[in-house]
């Protein structure tokens, strides 16, 4: 006999990058459940009209997730407008794409404070309120990234393992509380991250709808690992199983060695330049101030004698030859 689904409806939901893609998706379908829903998005402007798009019952709101302070300003708006919080959703990322040896530490860094100290933000300050309740469920989504490797995407997937291997811990820990848990590893979805790149064979490439429902089978029927699309759980789990020689001869033959390493830079060119956007320049480190020293004779030495037109142009011409890190290759 099934078990019964349980009900969303009038439940209280936040969805963190909830302004397109599988956010926006995912909001859709949990308003569409009687869910109210409040959606979070480092650009504001584009959260508001999201929620407004999407009618009632739906907040947009400001949020970045690498801050503390935003993420709980977030949450704390959401109940006020809303309710108490009973289902948070870790969706935000980034995925930039190319050589490792090409990725900045700029971009390294961007991609693991979203992709990975994000997620274990929310799940923080979520887990506060559901904890204390002995009530809650928390759906982080990593990707089926998260359970592979992919060339050209090394800090990316290293971030996906993580959240994968935070939720799974998550889980054991707080397994007596009443919480419920869920991982969600979609495929590459038809969404802006994932323009220009090709999918590997005999796998259709999902739309955010479908990874929408995915998340709303999760919070109903409580499944933890959730693959998107299904199927990928027999695959990920034979992958185990088959000697590395044979699965990496498989892998090619699916054309995964090529599904990113030869992205259509034209098609994900303005996704490139909208995340290469909260990218900061890597600027170089102030340097010590020079302490003039004076030699016994009296005189000054030969730096600090120089003239200070000089060394200033000295300084202007070491500047312009730091340059900015590449440009972001992208997906998520």
């Amino acid at each position: 006999m099934a078990k019964a689904l349980r009900p969303l409806a009038g439940k209280v939901a936040a969805v963190t990058g909830g302004a397109r893609g599988i956010g926006r998706a995912t909001a859709a379908a949990l308003l569409a459940r009687g869910v109210r829903v409040a959606i979070g998005d480092i650009d504001a402007e584009l959260a508001e009209q999201t929620a407004q798009a999407l009618g009632p019952g739906a907040a947009g709101l400001p949020l970045d997730v690498t801050e503390r302070a935003s993420f709980s300003a977030f949450l704390t708006e959401a109940e006020s407008r809303l309710g108490p919080l009973e289902i948070m959703i870790n969706n935000a990322g980034i995925m930039p794409v190319g050589p490792f040896l090409e990725e900045t530490d700029a971009i390294a860094r961007r991609m693991v404070d979203i992709n990975l100290h994000g997620v274990i933000l929310g799940s923080k300050l979520a887990l506060e309120r559901f904890a204390a309740r002995g009530s809650g469920h928390l759906v982080n989504i990593a990707s089926i990234a998260g359970k592979s490797g992919v060339p050209h995407l090394a800090t990316y997937v290293a971030t996906k393992h993580a959240v994968v291997g935070l939720t799974e811990s998550l889980r054991m820990e707080f397994g007596a509380s009443g919480v419920s848990f869920s991982v969600v590893m979609p495929v590459g979805t038809n969404t802006e991250l994932y323009s220009g790149l090709q999918q590997v064979r005999g796998i259709k490439t999902p739309e955010p709808e479908d990874v929408a429902e995915a998340i709303v089978e999760a919070l109903q029927t409580g499944r933890f690992d959730v693959y998107v699309p299904r199927r990928m759980n027999a695959t990920i789990r034979l992958g185990v199983l088959v000697p590395r020689r044979a699965a990496d001869a498989i892998n090619k033959l699916l054309g995964g060695d090529e599904a990113v390493t030869k992205p259509d830079r034209a098609a994900r060119a303005a996704y490139e330049q909208r995340i290469g956007q909260t990218i900061a320049p890597a600027t170089p480190s102030a340097p010590e101030p020079e302490v003039a020293t004076v030699p016994a004779n009296g005189q000054a030495g030969a730096e600090s004698a120089r003239p200070e037109n000089d060394l200033q142009s000295e300084a202007e011409a070491s500047q312009s030859e730091i340059k900015p890190p590449i440009s972001t290759p992208a997906s998520s």
